[in-house]
């Protein structure tokens, strides 16, 4: 049984209990972080941190919790060698449900969890994924990373249902990310092509190492959006997220992608990138 953290205390995870009232699960006002766990250590704090301030501020959630120590301590008592450590603040939970927060705020409920999970020896890294496009539907400010996350969950349902591993999202003739990741392709030129960080995607700090570790490999790099032909037409493709680094995409709607083989300079990065972490 694992050991989670809630509202300043280490609890079993059956005893972990949130009030009806709050309005994360009322509302959707809430905010979470994901970090990769490697070597029994949680990777990119700074980037994080920087990314849950704004999504904060964004959803006017306050909290000034010392997580860095909370995860570490949450990591060694799971005993977590590698896989993923949660965390997530809430609007909190006033006395009664009201579209208005109260004044003063109601506390934040804040919790974090880990997971276990192969990272490193991941069979994606090997095989690629297969995703589908899907039509763009979810709210507009996606730079912050809240819990709003409904329709990337059906986004996921209806890849799944198709017999693919996900979706890639599409708004106006234009690929926006995956449905919990952010996609970059490697066009005909040889150049990384990614989605510029805006409201339109998420900022995702996997996505600033893999783009600076593109940097010193020399890669041209350019950050603007790409339609479907592009991708059709790309040299690779691949995603990244701090759950699962840097994977390879080899087909996309029934289309294979460059052959239908993980590409040589997806896996030059993700083994950097490990590095990279391993490194500290």
């Amino acid at each position: 049984m694992r050991t989670v953290w809630l509202n300043g205390e280490f609890i079993p995870e059956t005893e972990a209990r949130i009030s009806i009232f709050d309005r994360a699960l009322l509302f959707g006002q809430g905010v979470y972080e994901v970090s990769p766990v490697l070597d029994g250590h949680f990777c990119n704090w700074p980037h994080h941190a920087a990314r849950l301030e704004r999504s904060k501020a964004a959803t006017r959630i306050a909290d000034d919790t010392d997580w860095p120590s909370v995860l570490a301590e949450l990591i060694a008592r799971n005993d977590l060698v590698e896989g993923r450590v949660y965390l997530q603040i809430t609007g909190g939970a006033p006395d009664d449900r009201d579209f208005l927060s109260p004044v003063p705020a109601a506390p934040p409920n804040r919790f974090a969890f880990t997971q276990a999970a192969r990272l490193i020896d991941n069979p994606v890294a090997q095989k690629g994924l297969r995703v589908m496009l899907h039509p763009e539907g979810r709210w507009a400010v996606r730079s912050a990373k809240t819990t709003q996350l409904l329709y990337s969950v059906l986004a996921k349902e209806a890849a799944r249902e198709a017999g693919v591993d996900d979706a890639w999202f599409v708004q106006d003739g234009l690929i926006t990310e995956q449905t919990s990741a952010n996609a970059h392709i490697i066009d005909a030129r040889g150049v990384l092509v990614s989605h510029p960080v805006d409201h339109g995607v998420l900022p995702g700090v996997t996505r600033i190492c893999a783009l600076q570790i593109a940097r010193d490999m020399g890669l041209a790099i350019e950050e603007r959006p790409f339609s479907p032909d592009e991708l059709f037409a790309a040299r690779e493709a691949f995603v990244s997220a701090a759950g699962s680094l840097v994977l390879p995409v080899v087909e996309v709607d029934g289309r294979p992608i460059a052959g239908g083989a993980p590409g040589r300079i997806t896996a030059e990065i993700r083994s950097r990138y490990i590095a990279l972490l391993r490194a500290g």
